[in-house]
């Protein structure tokens, strides 16, 4: 069969096209890989945990019997710490508001060594030593758990997620182990309501601020409590607890990672009239893991990157996907 030169130009000209596509979605592809590489699911998984792991955490006790302390020790990645030390004990549990000290410490072996201050400072065998003229001290590794940790949903509750199906969520994917993963809204919408709900945040000691255990609870896709590992740092408004570009938390009580955690919050909705305008601010109150965060706190706005612009009309709940693999549980509403 012969072609004349216009037809083989037009072959030619298809045939670069096609090419161009296939490069177009390798690119695709690629970026989609590379995002999908970021989420690194075995910083969900306790069982998969470095050797840091076992130094931090909450240290909590009474130096000599006489003055009361608390430390926590963030793990950085590649045996490299921060610790912060609480006066009067750990926040939420005695700490006095007095300004707190900081340290950076590296890993030996067993042992975790800290530089500075006037005495001398280690973690070895779940303890926190201090050192000084020859006199020794130590406090003990806590693990704390929420006061309103696995709360039953009181009568008339509407049970979003209870580890058997994520129907209720769509798009809402479980894991083998029975529990929701980020990137989930709620198929039912609310106006005011009561929310509960457990989280758990992965162990991710390389990244650092947004990038370290990011998700976020939307209430009515509009308004953010901050889902954040924000575990020894000082408790903004972007971080774990906060209303995100609103308000910070009274408390910063994010529990370390791979630990779980508690939001119990009280939520009205904001009253529009019947020509759209609105008429009082949405209001919120938060408990995080049982300790009060926020009261009674106006929204004067919905928060950034909110799914949804304020408005009458009832919103779902939305546990925001941001490339880490926080977990959720025991999820329920009751209207108000």
């Amino acid at each position: 069969m012969k072609f004349d030169r216009i037809t083989v130009v037009h072959i030619a000209m298809l045939k670069l096209s096609k090419l161009s596509l296939c490069l177009l979605a390798g690119v695709l592809l690629t970026g989609l890989n590379i995002v999908f590489a970021a989420k690194n699911l075995n910083a969900a998984d306790p069982k998969k945990v470095d050797a840091d792991f076992k130094f931090q955490g909450e240290y909590a006790g009474s130096l000599n019997g006489q003055y009361d302390v608390g430390g926590q020790v963030i793990a950085l990645g590649g045996g490299k710490f921060k610790m912060v030390l609480f006066p009067g004990g750990l926040p939420g549990a005695g700490y006095d508001g007095e300004e707190k000290r900081e340290y950076m410490g590296t890993r030996d072996g067993d042992t975790v060594n800290f530089e500075g201050g006037t005495t001398s400072k280690s973690i070895s065998d779940g303890k926190l030593t201090f050192e000084m003229d020859g006199q020794s001290f130590s406090i003990d590794r806590v693990i704390r758990k929420s006061s309103t940790e696995g709360a039953k949903p009181p009568k008339g509750a509407i049970v979003l997620f209870n580890g058997k199906s994520a129907k209720a969520f769509k798009p809402g994917k479980m894991t083998e182990d029975g529990l929701l993963m980020e990137g989930a809204n709620s198929v039912e919408k609310f106006q005011s309501h009561k929310l509960h709900l457990e989280f758990r945040l992965p162990y991710e000691p390389t990244r650092r601020g947004q990038g370290r255990a990011n998700s976020g609870c939307y209430l009515q896709a509009r308004y953010e409590v901050q889902v954040l590992d924000s575990f020894g740092l000082a408790g903004k408004h972007n971080e774990c607890g906060g209303i995100y570009t609103i308000k910070d938390p009274d408390v910063n009580m994010c529990y370390p990672p791979l630990q779980w955690q508690t939001y119990d919050i009280d939520f009205t909705a904001a009253k529009f009239d019947s020509e759209g305008k609105k008429t009082a601010n949405a209001k919120i109150t938060v408990r995080h893991n049982g300790v009060l965060i926020h009261e009674d706190v106006e929204l004067p706005k919905r928060t950034t990157a909110s799914p949804l612009a304020e408005g009458s009309s009832p919103g779902f709940l939305h546990l925001q996907d941001h490339s880490n693999p926080v977990r959720y549980r025991n999820i329920w509403v009751v209207k108000k």
